[in-house]
């Protein structure tokens, strides 16, 4: 019989790509389905951007890369960190990787092991816990409430890490809720966490550039004070429609710097040599079509919100960030994962239950506005015709 290790039954999955299979095969059967449950912009990569691929193709670039990334593109990254937060960052502390989740995956392996508390956001990406228990670490929700505007509280967060937390996770703009912390909050956490040395930080800020309403995103990187233990995780998936392309970078603290590039090494080698060349594009090419989708997406989110709190004994808040809506659910009389699925099965609207995205998440259901406005209030409208023809 083969045996793998005890803690791989351990390992979590992203329900969302669960639900997007269902919602296909729905659809394949002939059933009219709408899918607000993938995170993923429904727009094409910028024309620019696609050019640029196919240029490095031509050019004959086809072989391997440095493990850690192109020079050029390190550097445009770091520059580009520079500039918008006025960040300290040495093109020799950026690491290219195959996406966002390789960042997450790594940070989590460094630190994470029996003995460990790693502290993350609850609702939150589902791959942190799913992570966490794999290195048989103990995972330590943070919640993020709804009359906090989905941002943690820095006070709530301190009081939860002890000498054994070795490492404390952060997303702002946030997945599931769009919350954005604001920079109070992230000032009085650093001012905080000067108690706590020995503890490593990791800000996923894949939504950065996905903020509204006239909100700038905080970064962490703009704190000096933690640079020698800060992990940043971002990319260009969200932001310029590039999650099959599967590019992502992340910045290291230079005690980390090396084995990082040895994890890349023993796993996979380096990242797709156009890919790279076409992120280099993104982020030095015009920004048109980037903005562009930003706008559509305002648009839909105040639209998808307004048309939320418009359905029986359910209540949205407004999103701060990303492109997801939160809204709470727990006066329909339903569980969120019961309520989610019959809305696919019976109603047709593809969405993800809260509780998937952790123990906070349940009330609530995630709705992605990464579709058409048509057809996102069309499957809103669909949404209130069940819960008025339904009782849990």
């Amino acid at each position: 019989m083969l045996r793998t290790i005890k803690n791989f039954a351990n390992l979590g999955d992203e329900n969302a790509f669960a639900v997007l299979a269902r919602a296909n095969q729905l659809a394949s059967e002939g059933r009219d389905i709408i899918n607000l449950g993938i995170g993923q912009p429904d727009f094409k990569t910028p024309d620019h951007i696609v050019k640029a691929a196919v240029d490095a193709l031509e050019a004959g670039e086809h072989g391997y890369t440095p493990a850690n990334g192109i020079p050029r593109l390190r550097e445009v990254v770091a520059d580009e960190l520079n500039r918008r937060h006025g960040a300290d960052i040495s093109p020799d502390s950026v690491m290219i990787m195959p996406g966002g989740k390789v960042t997450m995956y790594m940070a989590i392996t460094l630190f994470g092991e029996s003995g460990a508390d790693i502290l993350y956001p609850d609702p939150g990406f589902p791959i942190y816990r799913s992570m966490i228990e794999f290195t048989g670490a103990r995972p330590i929700p943070v919640p993020l409430r709804e009359e906090n505007g989905f941002a943690f509280s820095a006070e709530e967060l301190l009081s939860l890490i002890t000498p054994q937390t070795r490492l404390i996770i952060l997303n702002s703009p946030s997945n599931p809720t769009g919350g954005v912390t604001p920079k109070e909050e992230i000032d009085k956490l650093v001012k905080g966490l000067e108690a706590w040395p020995d503890a490593a930080i990791l800000s996923d800020e894949i939504y950065s550039r996905m903020t509204f309403d006239g909100l700038e995103h905080q970064s962490l990187t703009s704190y000096p004070e933690i640079k020698d233990r800060l992990i940043l995780l971002n990319g260009w998936s969200k932001t310029y429609a590039m999650t099959g392309w599967r590019l992502g970078f992340s910045v290291w603290p230079e005690a980390l710097y090396d084995d990082v590039r040895k994890l890349a090494v023993n796993s996979y080698s380096c990242v797709n040599s156009a890919a790279q060349f076409a992120g280099i594009a993104a982020i030095t090419g015009p920004q048109d079509a980037a903005d562009d989708m930003m706008a559509e997406f305002d648009r839909r989110r105040k639209a998808v919100v307004t048309a939320l709190n418009d359905l029986p004994n359910t209540s949205c808040a407004i999103p701060k960030g990303a492109f997801y809506a939160f809204p709470n659910i727990s006066q329909t009389g339903f569980k969120a994962k019961d309520l989610s699925s019959r809305l696919l099965e019976e109603a047709g609207v593809a969405t993800i239950g809260g509780p998937d995205f952790g123990v906070y998440g349940e009330g609530y259901i995630r709705l992605s506005y990464a579709n058409s406005l048509e057809n996102i209030l069309k499957a809103v409208e669909r949404i209130g015709d069940f819960l008025k023809a339904n009782s849990a």
